[in-house]
């Protein structure tokens, strides 16, 4: 029988243990299966090689990523350095190199504390969270397209909350200069502390300048709690609670469990759960949301990961399958409501988490998708820095051992390094879930979120009390949004795990 240690492996404060066997210790050691190339000036590039050959997903299937790459004599360290050279930043060598085809989604930070600061909602903000849409698409790869952006909602307590600015604004221009596809990385996500959007109203389609300014001011530290709304709904008979989760962050287990006692103390029948605007975040926060939902059935099966050869010949089941919970990270019993049906509304800005919550709950009752297709992000990640003699687990990030971190490579990496599937084994979900009932949002009617006449919120309603009013629900202009403003922070649509496994190197 193989002895274990227990591995946790996480992107914030958990810490990733590995045992290995003294035969492996090159592994623990950082040294990977690539030659030492002795090279100050590829440093970053090697930690990001090594770093990958262990963890990513595709390892098996990139070529650049071989064991076998780059063997350990005189010829083996000089192509290995040369390899390391062949791009001129570390930004290019991991897109060309190492990546992938169907990897959208693993990302980097040349600062891994943007990494960690975001996993806890904490960021550089001026709370203005938007979505950007293409003028017009006359163009095959839009260089020529202008852009113009609308306000989905504001995060309480920034800067933006205290201006005339609220959810439904248009903007078209930063600073007097109109956004195109060319320029609004630099205009809206540079490093700039300030900026002054130029907004615009739209009427029949047509975006409108309206000659009205707001200025804004990123703040440090702003922190967005992930549960943006909670009401209860006596409608018909029924009794509709209403959720709007914007972020699967573990330091919010606790008040998402106490939104879901208020729900149980109101009796409430029916649940309508926004994830419209819901990039993903902590896989255990999605079995314990699933867990609130659906009940606290410890024995039956939520989900599964699957890693690349190397991790996964190593765990067993107890490893790799997670059970719906019945408490919470801090020992609180959970806040079930027992539900057979769910009705959630999410759009192709709903990811990850979001989706696994949706695929995981699917075997166990009825989910009702009003929405849009989502974004199709089935892989999970974890985060990896330069600190290959982590006794506790080569390149895995740790708090207590930020200072074993090299000082000269401050990157941050955030690969791909799992699947998840659902009890059934469903994961085929790339392209994105499909929903029931297919409702975007209006560009021209947006509604405010909580509001009962709010489109996706009352079609939510009318579907749960079978209402037979003739409401209208044609949308006018809808949204379609190319990107949004959560995607150019440092977590972006990531899915992390934070679990506990036994596993052995």
């Amino acid at each position: 029988m193989k002895m274990k240690k227990k591995l946790l492996s996480t992107l914030l404060i958990l810490v990733l243990i590995i045992s290995c066997k003294k035969s492996d210790n090159n592994v623990i050691n950082g040294n990977s299966n690539a030659p030492n190339p002795n090279a100050t000036d590829v440093a970053t590039q090697d930690f990001i090689w090594r770093a990958m050959n262990l963890w990513y997903f595709w390892q098996d299937d990139v070529a650049n990523l071989a064991d076998t790459k780059f063997p350990n004599t005189p010829e083996g360290i000089t192509t290995y350095t040369e390899f390391l050279k062949s791009e001129d930043t570390p930004e290019d060598f991991l897109k060309n190199k190492l990546l992938h085809p169907k990897d959208r989604f693993t990302f980097y930070n040349s600062d891994y504390k943007k990494l960690v600061n975001n996993l806890s909602g904490i960021s550089k903000s001026n709370g203005v969270e938007f979505g950007l849409l293409l003028i017009a698409d006359n163009d095959e790869d839009n260089s020529n397209n202008n852009v113009y952006g609308y306000v989905r909602y504001i995060i309480p307590n920034s800067d933006a909350s205290s201006k005339d600015i609220k959810r439904g604004d248009i903007f078209t221009g930063v600073n007097g200069q109109t956004l195109n596809y060319n320029n609004f990385r630099e205009l809206l996500f540079s490093n700039a502390d300030s900026y002054t959007l130029n907004m615009a109203d739209i009427v029949d389609g047509t975006i409108i300048n309206n000659k009205k300014n707001v200025s804004l001011t990123k703040e440090e530290g702003v922190q967005e709690n992930p549960i943006f709304m909670t009401k209860t709904f006596n409608i018909n008979g029924e009794k509709i609670g209403y959720l709007v989760y914007n972020g699967f962050l573990r330091n919010f287990d606790k008040q998402l469990n106490d939104a879901f006692a208020t729900f149980k103390a109101e009796n409430i029948t029916d649940l309508v759960l926004d994830l419209r605007y819901n990039p993903g975040g902590s896989v255990n926060s999605s079995r314990l949301l699933a867990s609130m939902i659906y009940g606290t059935k410890t024995k039956e099966l939520y989900i599964k990961q699957r890693w690349n050869n190397k991790i996964q010949s190593q765990l067993d089941a107890s490893d790799i399958e997670d059970y719906f919970a019945s408490k919470t990270s801090d020992g609180s019993n959970i806040n079930t409501l027992n539900l057979s049906k769910v009705y959630i509304i999410a759009t192709n800005s709903s990811a990850s988490s979001s989706e696994l919550v949706m695929n995981g709950l699917a075997p166990y009752i009825n989910v009702v998708h009003i929405g849009e297709k989502t974004t199709g992000k089935n892989r999970f990640s974890i985060t990896l820095v330069d600190d290959p003699n982590n006794s506790s687990g080569p390149y895995v990030y740790s708090a207590k051992r930020e200072k074993n971190i090299n000082t000269n490579n401050r990157w941050g990496l955030q690969p791909l390094v799992g699947r998840n599937e659902n009890s059934v084994g469903f994961y085929d979900y790339t392209d994105g879930l499909i929903p029931d009932i297919e409702l975007p949002e209006d560009l021209e009617n947006l509604g405010a979120l909580g509001d009962v006449n709010e489109p996706l919120l009352a079609r939510a309603i009318q579907e749960i009390t079978g209402a037979n009013a003739k409401r209208d629900f044609t949308v006018k202009t809808p949204i379609k949004a190319f990107t949004n403003s959560k995607m150019y922070t440092a977590v972006k649509d990531n899915m992390y795990i934070d679990k506990e496994l036994n596993i052995i190197f």
